[in-house]
């Protein structure tokens, strides 16, 4: 199928899809809206969106910066069309049924793009790895704390750090994140960070937002910001990658 945004018809269906899937979890994805001529647009480029799973976050991250690329999408973080679209399009990956054939959409935020809302467009599930990956895109494995989980379960370090977009795109935070909470033996969060205990990520993102008063966190090294964190970070220090 073609890249297609929807309009703000559209983007209007596709909530109160949303907002009834809440009511009732086993209510289908309405994907006949996505060539509904009255509530979409063909995007230019004549660019083909390929029916396909994800791994995890990054390779989500890294397919959509492809795509869209290809798509010479102006603005794409800006347009909410566009990514409620693409939300409808891998609906089962961003909102899978369990085996009972329900579904969860949990936070409106996480299927409709909050584009003038910078404190909350990083929770959308697409639009938040494309722009993560973008932010890092020479060296995409350094976030990967923000990218190892699947698409569905952002984590908890997403949770706390990606609310701000001067962290999440600082790649001596990013690194520090992944150095601490990320074990690439597994793939996933080291035991315990995903939970309050000292040094955890909530904890990362409060020190953080004390410490951007006093330095500048962009001119700082990876080494430099693990220097400064206190020893309740110990736990996590310790097997740093």
């Amino acid at each position: 199928m073609n890249l297609h945004r929807f309009n703000q018809d559209g983007v209007v269906a596709f909530a109160s899809y949303r907002a009834g899937l809440t009511l009732n979890p086993t209510l289908p994805p309405p994907v006949e809206l996505l060539q509904d001529p009255a509530l979409t647009e063909l995007m230019p480029g004549d660019v083909d969106v390929p029916a396909r799973s994800f791994t995890n976050r990054l390779e989500t991250g890294r397919f959509l910066n492809e795509l869209l690329d290809a798509a010479k999408v102006r603005l794409p973080e800006r347009d909410q069309g566009l990514w409620t679209w693409l939300t409808l399009f891998y609906f089962d990956e961003v909102c899978p049924a369990d085996g009972n054939g329900r579904r969860n959409p949990k936070d409106e935020a996480r299927l409709i793009a909050q584009v003038d809302n910078f404190q909350r467009f990083y929770r959308h599930l697409l639009l938040g790895p494309y722009l993560i990956v973008r932010a890092h895109h020479e060296r995409p494995e350094r976030a990967i704390a923000f990218l190892c989980k699947q698409l569905w379960e952002p984590g908890e370090i997403v949770e706390q750090l990606a609310s701000r977009k001067e962290l999440v795109t600082n790649h001596a935070v990013a690194e520090v994140a992944t150095k601490l909470y990320y074990d690439p033996s597994t793939g996933s969060f080291k035991r315990g960070a995903g939970s309050s205990v000292k040094g955890a990520p909530r904890r990362l993102a409060a020190l953080l937002n004390q410490l951007d008063v006093t330095y500048y966190l962009y001119g700082m090294t990876a080494d430099e910001l693990l220097a400064l964190l206190p020893k309740e970070f110990d736990r996590f220090r310790t097997k740093v990658v």
